[in-house]
Protein backbone atom coordinates (compact mmCIF):
# COMPACT_ATOMS: atom_id res chain seq x y z
CA UNK A 1 0.00 0.00 0.00
CA UNK A 2 1.37 3.31 -1.05
CA UNK A 3 2.21 5.41 1.98
CA UNK A 4 4.04 8.40 0.52
CA UNK A 5 2.98 12.33 1.59
CA UNK A 6 4.38 15.17 -0.72
CA UNK A 7 5.22 18.66 0.59
CA UNK A 8 4.57 20.82 -2.65
CA UNK A 9 3.87 24.87 -2.49
CA UNK A 10 5.07 28.05 -4.14
CA UNK A 11 9.23 28.77 -2.82
CA UNK A 12 9.46 29.91 0.53
CA UNK A 13 6.70 29.38 2.08
CA UNK A 14 8.36 26.93 4.75
CA UNK A 15 7.96 23.70 2.71
CA UNK A 16 12.07 22.43 4.38
CA UNK A 17 11.44 23.72 7.63
CA UNK A 18 8.22 21.60 7.85
CA UNK A 19 9.99 18.65 5.90
CA UNK A 20 12.22 18.92 8.69
CA UNK A 21 10.04 19.33 11.55
CA UNK A 22 7.91 16.06 10.44
CA UNK A 23 11.21 14.19 9.99
CA UNK A 24 12.32 15.24 13.42
CA UNK A 25 15.89 16.06 12.03
CA UNK A 26 17.64 18.45 10.12
CA UNK A 27 17.67 17.10 6.48
CA UNK A 28 16.26 19.64 3.59
CA UNK A 29 18.78 22.81 3.88
CA UNK A 30 16.44 25.98 4.98
CA UNK A 31 17.21 29.26 3.79
CA UNK A 32 15.48 32.53 3.33
CA UNK A 33 16.65 32.25 -0.35
CA UNK A 34 13.57 31.26 -2.35
CA UNK A 35 14.60 28.10 -4.94
CA UNK A 36 16.74 26.27 -1.94
CA UNK A 37 15.15 22.87 -2.94
CA UNK A 38 15.57 21.59 -6.20
CA UNK A 39 15.00 18.04 -5.95
CA UNK A 40 12.69 15.70 -4.43
CA UNK A 41 14.18 14.88 -0.85
CA UNK A 42 13.11 12.17 1.30
CA UNK A 43 12.65 10.37 4.64
CA UNK A 44 11.12 7.71 6.34
CA UNK A 45 8.93 8.58 9.05
CA UNK A 46 8.97 5.87 11.79
CA UNK A 47 6.09 6.99 13.94
CA UNK A 48 3.61 6.61 10.96
CA UNK A 49 5.98 4.18 8.68
CA UNK A 50 5.35 6.82 5.81
CA UNK A 51 7.63 8.27 3.15
CA UNK A 52 7.92 12.24 3.53
CA UNK A 53 8.73 14.05 0.31
CA UNK A 54 9.89 17.23 -0.50
CA UNK A 55 10.02 18.98 -3.43
CA UNK A 56 11.38 22.08 -4.91
CA UNK A 57 9.55 25.22 -5.13
CA UNK A 58 6.82 25.44 -8.23
CA UNK A 59 7.28 28.86 -10.87
CA UNK A 60 10.46 30.32 -9.07
CA UNK A 61 11.85 32.40 -11.78
CA UNK A 62 14.73 33.86 -9.47
CA UNK A 63 17.76 35.48 -11.37
CA UNK A 64 20.11 32.61 -10.10
CA UNK A 65 18.05 29.91 -11.90
CA UNK A 66 18.00 29.26 -15.47
CA UNK A 67 14.33 29.05 -16.48
CA UNK A 68 15.19 25.05 -17.75
CA UNK A 69 16.54 24.29 -14.22
CA UNK A 70 12.81 25.79 -12.88
CA UNK A 71 11.22 23.65 -15.47
CA UNK A 72 13.56 20.60 -14.11
CA UNK A 73 12.15 21.32 -10.66
CA UNK A 74 8.30 21.85 -11.65
CA UNK A 75 9.06 17.95 -12.98
CA UNK A 76 10.22 16.91 -9.86
CA UNK A 77 6.59 18.35 -8.11
CA UNK A 78 4.75 16.31 -10.97
CA UNK A 79 6.30 13.50 -10.05
CA UNK A 80 5.39 14.11 -6.44
CA UNK A 81 2.14 14.42 -6.96
CA UNK A 82 1.96 11.30 -9.05
CA UNK A 83 3.49 9.32 -6.77
CA UNK A 84 2.10 10.32 -3.33
CA UNK A 85 -1.01 8.67 -1.52
CA UNK A 86 -1.21 12.45 0.15
CA UNK A 87 0.01 15.82 -0.83
CA UNK A 88 0.47 18.71 1.91
CA UNK A 89 -0.22 22.10 0.05
CA UNK A 90 1.38 24.57 1.43
CA UNK A 91 0.32 28.26 1.51
CA UNK A 92 1.87 31.37 3.97
CA UNK A 93 -0.34 32.42 6.01
CA UNK A 94 1.68 35.73 6.85
CA UNK A 95 1.61 37.16 3.37
CA UNK A 96 -1.98 35.55 2.33
CA UNK A 97 -2.78 33.84 -1.45
CA UNK A 98 -0.74 34.52 -4.77
CA UNK A 99 -1.68 33.99 -7.98
CA UNK A 100 0.44 30.98 -7.92
CA UNK A 101 -0.91 29.52 -4.95
CA UNK A 102 -4.34 29.51 -6.85
CA UNK A 103 -2.85 27.89 -9.69
CA UNK A 104 -1.19 25.28 -7.46
CA UNK A 105 -4.53 24.69 -6.22
CA UNK A 106 -6.32 24.22 -9.50
CA UNK A 107 -3.60 21.78 -10.19
CA UNK A 108 -4.13 19.49 -7.53
CA UNK A 109 -7.72 19.86 -7.55
CA UNK A 110 -7.33 18.29 -11.43
CA UNK A 111 -5.18 15.68 -9.57
CA UNK A 112 -8.23 13.90 -7.73
CA UNK A 113 -5.73 13.20 -5.42
CA UNK A 114 -6.47 13.61 -1.60
CA UNK A 115 -4.59 16.71 -0.30
CA UNK A 116 -5.07 18.51 3.15
CA UNK A 117 -3.98 22.62 2.79
CA UNK A 118 -1.65 23.56 5.57
CA UNK A 119 -0.97 27.25 6.23
CA UNK A 120 2.01 27.81 7.54
CA UNK A 121 3.48 30.74 10.03
CA UNK A 122 0.52 30.77 12.12
CA UNK A 123 3.13 31.74 14.56
CA UNK A 124 0.96 32.94 17.76
CA UNK A 125 -1.73 35.78 16.43
CA UNK A 126 -4.61 34.17 14.28
CA UNK A 127 -5.98 37.55 13.34
CA UNK A 128 -3.40 37.83 10.98
CA UNK A 129 -3.88 34.57 9.58
CA UNK A 130 -6.73 35.24 6.11
CA UNK A 131 -8.81 32.13 6.51
CA UNK A 132 -11.65 32.99 4.32
CA UNK A 133 -9.11 33.01 1.33
CA UNK A 134 -7.99 29.87 2.59
CA UNK A 135 -11.39 28.37 1.99
CA UNK A 136 -11.91 30.12 -1.12
CA UNK A 137 -9.23 27.32 -2.53
CA UNK A 138 -11.89 24.77 -2.56
CA UNK A 139 -9.48 22.60 -0.57
CA UNK A 140 -11.42 21.58 2.82
CA UNK A 141 -10.79 22.83 6.14
CA UNK A 142 -7.21 24.41 6.11
CA UNK A 143 -4.97 23.20 9.03
CA UNK A 144 -2.60 26.03 11.33
CA UNK A 145 0.90 25.12 11.39
CA UNK A 146 4.31 26.52 12.48
CA UNK A 147 7.13 24.77 10.94
CA UNK A 148 9.56 26.79 13.07
CA UNK A 149 7.63 26.71 16.59
CA UNK A 150 5.97 23.16 16.22
CA UNK A 151 2.74 24.64 16.35
CA UNK A 152 -0.10 21.95 15.20
CA UNK A 153 2.16 19.61 14.46
CA UNK A 154 0.16 16.82 16.17
CA UNK A 155 -2.93 17.69 14.21
CA UNK A 156 -1.24 17.95 11.32
CA UNK A 157 0.80 14.14 11.87
CA UNK A 158 -2.72 13.10 12.83
CA UNK A 159 -4.36 14.47 9.67
CA UNK A 160 -1.65 12.39 7.44
CA UNK A 161 -2.47 9.45 9.41
CA UNK A 162 -6.23 9.66 8.80
CA UNK A 163 -5.69 9.48 5.25
CA UNK A 164 -3.01 7.13 5.09
CA UNK A 165 -4.79 4.50 8.03
CA UNK A 166 -2.76 3.34 11.04
CA UNK A 167 1.07 2.33 10.80
CA UNK A 168 1.48 -0.66 9.44
CA UNK A 169 4.54 -3.42 10.36
CA UNK A 170 8.02 -1.80 10.76
CA UNK A 171 9.42 -4.26 8.67
CA UNK A 172 10.14 -1.96 5.95
CA UNK A 173 12.12 0.52 7.98
CA UNK A 174 14.24 -2.31 9.36
CA UNK A 175 14.64 -3.38 5.67
CA UNK A 176 16.14 -0.04 5.00
CA UNK A 177 18.39 -0.23 8.01
CA UNK A 178 20.11 -3.33 6.38
CA UNK A 179 20.06 -1.70 3.10
CA UNK A 180 23.34 -1.01 1.66
CA UNK A 181 24.02 3.05 1.90
CA UNK A 182 26.40 4.43 -0.87
CA UNK A 183 26.77 8.01 -1.79
CA UNK A 184 28.53 10.30 -4.39
CA UNK A 185 31.06 12.81 -3.65
CA UNK A 186 33.17 14.94 -6.74
CA UNK A 187 33.74 18.41 -7.41
CA UNK A 188 30.50 20.20 -8.94
CA UNK A 189 29.76 19.44 -12.49
CA UNK A 190 31.77 15.69 -12.50
CA UNK A 191 28.70 13.86 -12.80
CA UNK A 192 27.09 12.46 -9.79
CA UNK A 193 23.94 12.92 -10.78
CA UNK A 194 23.54 11.54 -14.13
CA UNK A 195 26.03 8.43 -12.52
CA UNK A 196 22.30 8.32 -10.14
CA UNK A 197 19.91 8.69 -12.56
CA UNK A 198 21.83 5.27 -15.40
CA UNK A 199 22.06 3.66 -11.41
CA UNK A 200 17.97 4.60 -11.00
CA UNK A 201 16.74 4.44 -14.75
CA UNK A 202 15.06 7.37 -14.17
CA UNK A 203 15.16 11.09 -14.42
CA UNK A 204 14.55 11.42 -10.54
CA UNK A 205 17.54 13.53 -10.05
CA UNK A 206 18.12 17.32 -11.60
CA UNK A 207 21.02 16.93 -14.05
CA UNK A 208 22.33 20.25 -15.72
CA UNK A 209 25.17 21.57 -17.26
CA UNK A 210 25.29 24.17 -14.57
CA UNK A 211 27.55 23.60 -11.59
CA UNK A 212 25.75 23.41 -8.05
CA UNK A 213 22.45 21.75 -9.23
CA UNK A 214 22.05 19.73 -6.52
CA UNK A 215 21.69 21.25 -3.15
CA UNK A 216 20.79 18.65 -1.02
CA UNK A 217 21.87 15.61 0.07
CA UNK A 218 19.02 13.23 -1.74
CA UNK A 219 18.63 9.56 -0.44
CA UNK A 220 17.17 6.88 -2.93
CA UNK A 221 16.20 3.00 -2.46
CA UNK A 222 16.97 1.02 -4.96
CA UNK A 223 17.96 -3.34 -5.83
CA UNK A 224 20.71 -4.22 -7.71
CA UNK A 225 21.33 -7.93 -9.02
CA UNK A 226 25.22 -8.99 -8.03
CA UNK A 227 27.05 -11.49 -10.43
CA UNK A 228 25.26 -14.48 -8.27
CA UNK A 229 22.01 -13.69 -8.78
CA UNK A 230 20.89 -12.17 -5.50
CA UNK A 231 19.27 -8.73 -5.23
CA UNK A 232 20.74 -6.21 -2.94
CA UNK A 233 19.10 -3.69 -1.19
CA UNK A 234 20.93 -0.21 -1.64
CA UNK A 235 20.33 3.72 -0.70
CA UNK A 236 21.70 5.99 -2.95
CA UNK A 237 22.74 9.21 -1.63
CA UNK A 238 23.11 12.07 -4.31
CA UNK A 239 25.29 14.87 -2.64
CA UNK A 240 25.68 18.51 -3.77
CA UNK A 241 29.38 19.43 -5.15
CA UNK A 242 32.07 19.56 -1.99
CA UNK A 243 33.52 23.28 -2.64
CA UNK A 244 36.54 23.76 -0.40
CA UNK A 245 35.53 25.80 2.50
CA UNK A 246 37.26 28.83 1.57
CA UNK A 247 35.18 29.17 -1.42
CA UNK A 248 31.73 29.53 -0.14
CA UNK A 249 30.07 31.99 -1.01
CA UNK A 250 26.77 31.68 0.20
CA UNK A 251 24.98 29.90 3.32
CA UNK A 252 23.17 27.64 1.01
CA UNK A 253 26.86 26.78 -0.34
CA UNK A 254 27.99 26.07 3.44
CA UNK A 255 24.94 24.29 4.54
CA UNK A 256 25.04 22.49 1.31
CA UNK A 257 28.55 21.32 2.47
CA UNK A 258 27.37 20.30 5.85
CA UNK A 259 24.93 18.05 4.30
CA UNK A 260 27.68 16.27 1.86
CA UNK A 261 29.69 15.42 4.56
CA UNK A 262 26.70 14.21 6.77
CA UNK A 263 25.86 12.00 4.04
CA UNK A 264 29.05 10.82 3.98
CA UNK A 265 29.42 9.78 7.51
CA UNK A 266 25.71 8.19 6.42
CA UNK A 267 26.78 5.79 3.86
CA UNK A 268 28.79 2.58 4.23
CA UNK A 269 30.92 3.05 0.96
CA UNK A 270 31.76 5.73 -0.98
CA UNK A 271 32.30 6.91 -4.13
CA UNK A 272 34.71 8.98 -5.29
CA UNK A 273 33.91 10.89 -8.99
CA UNK A 274 36.42 11.99 -10.68
CA UNK A 275 36.33 13.71 -14.07
CA UNK A 276 38.61 11.77 -16.95
CA UNK A 277 39.74 14.62 -18.90
CA UNK A 278 40.63 16.97 -16.05
CA UNK A 279 42.46 14.16 -13.51
CA UNK A 280 43.20 14.47 -10.10
CA UNK A 281 42.79 17.88 -8.77
CA UNK A 282 44.14 19.59 -5.22
CA UNK A 283 40.21 19.58 -4.65
CA UNK A 284 39.67 16.21 -5.86
CA UNK A 285 42.43 15.06 -3.01
CA UNK A 286 40.64 17.55 -0.35
CA UNK A 287 37.15 15.62 -0.49
CA UNK A 288 38.39 12.60 -0.50
CA UNK A 289 40.05 13.60 2.39
CA UNK A 290 36.69 13.94 3.98
CA UNK A 291 35.84 10.54 3.60
CA UNK A 292 39.07 8.99 4.65
CA UNK A 293 38.45 11.55 7.61
CA UNK A 294 35.06 9.72 8.26
CA UNK A 295 37.53 6.12 7.96
CA UNK A 296 35.30 5.13 4.76
CA UNK A 297 35.66 2.41 2.09
CA UNK A 298 36.32 4.39 -1.04
CA UNK A 299 35.56 2.92 -4.54
CA UNK A 300 37.39 5.56 -7.00
CA UNK A 301 34.93 6.27 -10.06
CA UNK A 302 36.40 7.94 -13.38
CA UNK A 303 33.21 9.00 -14.73
CA UNK A 304 33.22 10.38 -18.86
CA UNK A 305 35.36 7.80 -20.15
CA UNK A 306 33.15 7.96 -23.37
CA UNK A 307 34.72 11.47 -24.33
CA UNK A 308 38.32 9.57 -24.43
CA UNK A 309 36.80 6.44 -25.95
CA UNK A 310 35.68 8.57 -29.05
CA UNK A 311 38.52 11.21 -28.66
CA UNK A 312 40.97 8.08 -29.92
CA UNK A 313 38.35 6.57 -32.45
CA UNK A 314 37.26 9.51 -34.14
CA UNK A 315 39.67 12.23 -33.77
CA UNK A 316 43.34 10.42 -33.42
CA UNK A 317 44.07 10.34 -29.42
CA UNK A 318 45.76 13.21 -28.14
CA UNK A 319 49.21 13.63 -27.55
CA UNK A 320 51.65 12.59 -26.16
CA UNK A 321 49.21 9.07 -25.68
CA UNK A 322 49.98 6.14 -27.88
CA UNK A 323 46.27 4.69 -27.12
CA UNK A 324 43.29 4.44 -24.70
CA UNK A 325 45.36 1.86 -22.77
CA UNK A 326 48.54 4.24 -22.60
CA UNK A 327 46.06 7.23 -21.38
CA UNK A 328 43.94 4.55 -18.75
CA UNK A 329 47.49 3.22 -17.25
CA UNK A 330 49.17 6.80 -17.25
CA UNK A 331 45.66 8.48 -15.23
CA UNK A 332 46.09 5.29 -12.90
CA UNK A 333 49.40 5.89 -12.10
CA UNK A 334 48.90 9.57 -11.38
CA UNK A 335 46.02 8.94 -9.61
CA UNK A 336 47.15 6.75 -7.22
CA UNK A 337 50.39 9.22 -6.71
CA UNK A 338 48.09 12.28 -5.77
CA UNK A 339 45.68 10.11 -3.52
CA UNK A 340 48.29 7.92 -1.77
CA UNK A 341 46.09 8.06 1.16
CA UNK A 342 43.45 5.65 -0.07
CA UNK A 343 45.65 2.18 -0.28
CA UNK A 344 44.00 -0.12 -2.55
CA UNK A 345 40.59 1.47 -3.26
CA UNK A 346 38.78 -0.11 -6.58
CA UNK A 347 39.39 2.28 -9.78
CA UNK A 348 36.67 1.50 -12.20
CA UNK A 349 36.36 4.09 -15.02
CA UNK A 350 32.67 4.22 -15.96
CA UNK A 351 30.27 6.27 -18.51
CA UNK A 352 27.09 7.81 -17.10
CA UNK A 353 26.02 8.69 -20.57
CA UNK A 354 26.42 4.93 -22.27
CA UNK A 355 26.15 3.01 -19.11
CA UNK A 356 29.86 1.98 -19.71
CA UNK A 357 31.06 -0.30 -16.80
CA UNK A 358 28.67 1.35 -14.04
CA UNK A 359 27.31 -1.80 -12.50
CA UNK A 360 30.60 -2.82 -11.63
CA UNK A 361 30.24 0.29 -9.09
CA UNK A 362 27.78 -1.71 -7.73
CA UNK A 363 29.66 -4.60 -7.62
CA UNK A 364 32.67 -3.45 -5.92
CA UNK A 365 30.64 -1.70 -2.92
CA UNK A 366 28.69 -5.27 -2.58
CA UNK A 367 32.55 -6.35 -2.23
CA UNK A 368 34.21 -3.69 -0.25
CA UNK A 369 30.94 -3.81 2.14
CA UNK A 370 31.34 -7.57 2.87
CA UNK A 371 35.38 -6.78 3.55
CA UNK A 372 34.65 -4.64 6.04
CA UNK A 373 32.88 -7.43 8.61
CA UNK A 374 36.24 -9.89 8.53
CA UNK A 375 37.99 -10.66 11.25
CA UNK A 376 41.94 -10.45 11.35
CA UNK A 377 43.34 -13.59 12.97
CA UNK A 378 45.86 -12.46 15.52
CA UNK A 379 48.21 -14.62 15.43
CA UNK A 380 48.83 -13.18 11.85
CA UNK A 381 47.64 -10.25 12.53
CA UNK A 382 51.18 -9.80 14.47
CA UNK A 383 53.33 -12.06 12.08
CA UNK A 384 52.30 -9.64 9.15
CA UNK A 385 53.28 -6.48 11.48
CA UNK A 386 56.61 -7.91 12.77
CA UNK A 387 57.44 -8.83 8.88
CA UNK A 388 56.92 -5.44 7.86
CA UNK A 389 58.76 -3.87 10.55
CA UNK A 390 61.61 -5.83 9.95
CA UNK A 391 61.59 -5.30 6.36
CA UNK A 392 61.45 -1.44 6.87
CA UNK A 393 61.97 -0.35 10.27
CA UNK A 394 60.70 2.35 11.59
CA UNK A 395 62.47 5.68 11.02
CA UNK A 396 64.14 7.16 14.99
CA UNK A 397 62.30 9.83 15.98
CA UNK A 398 64.06 11.59 18.76
CA UNK A 399 66.63 9.14 19.09
CA UNK A 400 64.51 6.22 19.29
CA UNK A 401 62.65 3.76 16.76
CA UNK A 402 58.49 3.40 16.80
CA UNK A 403 57.94 -0.29 18.08
CA UNK A 404 55.57 -2.63 18.30
CA UNK A 405 54.77 -5.28 21.24
CA UNK A 406 51.66 -6.54 20.27
CA UNK A 407 48.28 -5.98 18.29
CA UNK A 408 45.12 -7.02 17.83
CA UNK A 409 41.62 -6.39 16.42
CA UNK A 410 38.66 -4.65 18.08
CA UNK A 411 36.37 -3.17 15.73
CA UNK A 412 35.46 -2.88 11.78
CA UNK A 413 33.48 -0.57 10.26
CA UNK A 414 36.47 0.76 9.99
CA UNK A 415 38.83 -1.71 11.12
CA UNK A 416 40.54 -1.19 14.42
CA UNK A 417 43.58 -2.64 15.40
CA UNK A 418 45.00 -2.04 18.76
CA UNK A 419 48.62 -1.32 19.15
CA UNK A 420 50.67 -1.80 22.11
CA UNK A 421 54.01 -0.17 21.65
CA UNK A 422 56.72 1.51 23.51
CA UNK A 423 55.38 5.82 22.70
CA UNK A 424 52.86 6.99 20.93
CA UNK A 425 54.71 9.92 19.10
CA UNK A 426 57.47 7.73 17.92
CA UNK A 427 54.71 6.53 14.88
CA UNK A 428 55.04 8.93 12.12
CA UNK A 429 52.64 9.70 8.76
CA UNK A 430 54.02 8.13 6.71
CA UNK A 431 55.33 4.82 8.64
CA UNK A 432 51.82 4.63 9.66
CA UNK A 433 50.28 4.83 6.00
CA UNK A 434 52.91 1.93 5.05
CA UNK A 435 51.85 -0.11 8.21
CA UNK A 436 47.97 0.48 6.61
CA UNK A 437 49.22 -0.81 2.98
CA UNK A 438 50.82 -3.64 4.19
CA UNK A 439 47.97 -4.97 6.28
CA UNK A 440 45.44 -3.69 3.21
CA UNK A 441 47.92 -6.05 1.21
CA UNK A 442 48.26 -9.21 3.07
CA UNK A 443 44.15 -9.43 3.99
CA UNK A 444 43.14 -8.26 1.07
CA UNK A 445 41.32 -5.13 2.62
CA UNK A 446 41.53 -3.17 -0.80
CA UNK A 447 39.97 -0.04 -0.40
CA UNK A 448 39.24 -0.83 3.41
CA UNK A 449 40.19 1.98 6.06
CA UNK A 450 42.72 1.16 8.84
CA UNK A 451 42.28 2.86 12.10
CA UNK A 452 45.09 2.06 14.61
CA UNK A 453 44.53 2.94 18.43
CA UNK A 454 47.89 2.85 20.27
CA UNK A 455 48.75 2.13 23.85
CA UNK A 456 51.97 2.86 24.63
CA UNK A 457 54.12 3.31 28.09
CA UNK A 458 53.58 6.30 29.97
CA UNK A 459 56.33 9.31 29.98
CA UNK A 460 59.17 8.67 32.91
CA UNK A 461 60.55 12.35 33.86
CA UNK A 462 64.15 11.84 34.13
CA UNK A 463 65.78 11.32 37.71
CA UNK A 464 62.25 10.05 38.77
CA UNK A 465 62.88 6.82 40.21
CA UNK A 466 60.80 3.67 38.58
CA UNK A 467 58.79 1.85 41.20
CA UNK A 468 56.24 -1.35 41.09
CA UNK A 469 55.32 -2.02 37.51
CA UNK A 470 56.88 0.67 35.38
CA UNK A 471 60.12 -0.94 37.01
CA UNK A 472 59.58 -4.17 35.71
CA UNK A 473 58.37 -3.08 32.00
CA UNK A 474 61.41 -1.00 31.65
CA UNK A 475 63.37 -4.05 32.60
CA UNK A 476 61.93 -6.95 31.28
CA UNK A 477 61.21 -7.42 27.06
CA UNK A 478 57.86 -8.89 26.75
CA UNK A 479 57.92 -12.32 26.92
CA UNK A 480 55.15 -12.80 24.18
CA UNK A 481 56.11 -13.86 20.71
CA UNK A 482 54.14 -12.72 17.43
CA UNK A 483 52.82 -16.21 16.84
CA UNK A 484 51.31 -16.36 20.71
CA UNK A 485 47.71 -14.78 22.03
CA UNK A 486 48.29 -13.40 25.14
CA UNK A 487 45.75 -11.83 27.26
CA UNK A 488 45.17 -7.76 27.72
CA UNK A 489 45.37 -8.15 30.99
CA UNK A 490 49.06 -8.96 30.70
CA UNK A 491 49.74 -6.43 28.53
CA UNK A 492 48.79 -3.69 30.58
CA UNK A 493 50.05 -5.05 33.48
CA UNK A 494 53.88 -4.92 31.46
CA UNK A 495 53.30 -1.23 30.24
CA UNK A 496 51.09 0.67 32.77
CA UNK A 497 53.40 2.62 35.08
Amino acid sequence: MNRTVAIVGRPNVGKSRLFNRLAKKRISIVHDQPGVTRDVISAEIPEGNFTLLDTGGIGYRGKDTPAALTAASEEQVNFAIATAALTLFVIDGLEGLTSLDEKIAAMLRRSKKPVRLVINKADFDDDKIQLAEAYRLGLGEPLRVSAEHGRGEADLRDAILAVLGPPEDLDRGRDAAAALGVCFIGRPNVGKSSLSNRLLQSDRLIVSDMPGTTRDAVELPFEFKGRNGKLYPFRLIDTAGIKAATKLASPVEYFSRLRSIDAIKNSDVVFLVLDALEGVTQQDKAIAGEAVKEHKPIVVVVNKWDLITDAFKRQGGFEPYKSERDYREKYEHALFERLYFTPGSPLIFVSAMSGYEVDRMLNAAVKLNRQQDIKLPTAKLNAVLSYLTERTPPPAVGGRRFRIYYATQTGTRPFRIKLFCNREEKLTEQYRRYLEAGLVKEFDLAGCPVYFDLVGKEKHEPGTPYTGKAARAEAHTPKWKASETPDEDSIHETLED
